[in-house]
Order: C-alpha cells, then structure tokens, then sequence
C-alpha cells in the first residue's frame, strides 16, 4: 500500500529544546481538503526529574484562529491526556487526531515544573486528500 503519495506532513513544532515552562504553540493547520488529520509528538530526553506536558488542541474557522476554541473530546481520536507526556517519557511518541468539521487547527503544548532541558517537536500528518498525490 503506498501512503507515501497519499499523505502530507507540515512543521507543526520545530525541534526544540524547553527549558521553563513556556508554552510550545504550533503552527495553524489548514485542514482542508483532507479527511485525516493528525498531530504526532516526538519526544527527546527530558531531564527535569518532575516536569509534565499537556497537550490541548483548539479549532476554530478563521485563518488566524482568532474564534479558537478548545476542541470537544467528541471530536478527537484519542485524547489530550494520552497525549501528554512527563520526565520518565524520553525518546517515545504521542498522537492525537481531530474529526471535527472546523477548518483551522493548532496545538499547544504546556509544560509544568519545568527548569531543565526537554527536547520535543511535532508535526501535523494529514490524509485522505480530495487530490492526490500529494507533494
């Protein structure tokens, strides 16, 4: 079966190294004309011996997500607290999909007790395209 065609991955969160608790915001994805949509977290070495992530996922029909609003737990597959992760979590993933109908999404992930090095990044996986192949 070829998904390779069949996909797109965008840069949601740059590889970064947070060592605070500073909010990791991505970037906004357009979700149209895909019926999957995804988030996968990469998860590097977290070195705070107590820190934790949330994860929250915010939809919303304006570009700018200026109407953004956390997403109903109806419409995600799996949930936010399946993909939130803590120290004892290095080098493992996470993913969380979205079903609803709003046509722009972001994700925000937050740490808490956070004062040492914790590597992450994301990306959106979408599937499904009304044209394909997909580049």
């Amino acid at each position: 079966m070829d998904i390779h065609n069949n996909i797109k991955v965008s840069r949601a969160i740059s590889p970064v190294s947070v060592a605070d608790t500073t909010a990791q915001v991505s970037q906004i994805l357009d979700t149209a004309n895909f019926a999957a949509n995804e988030l996968v977290i990469a998860i590097g070495s977290v070195a705070d011996a107590d820190a934790t992530f949330t994860v929250l996922i915010e939809d919303g029909d304006n570009a700018s997500l200026t109407d953004n609003a956390a997403v109903d737990d109806a419409y995600l597959l799996g949930t936010e607290a399946l993909a939130a992760f803590q120290f004892d979590d290095d080098n493992e993933t996470r993913k969380i999909g979205y079903i609803g109908s709003k046509r722009y999404l972001r994700a925000t992930i937050t740490p808490v007790a956070n004062a040492s090095a914790a590597l992450l990044s994301a990306v959106w996986v979408q599937a499904g395209a009304r044209v394909a192949p997909q580049s």
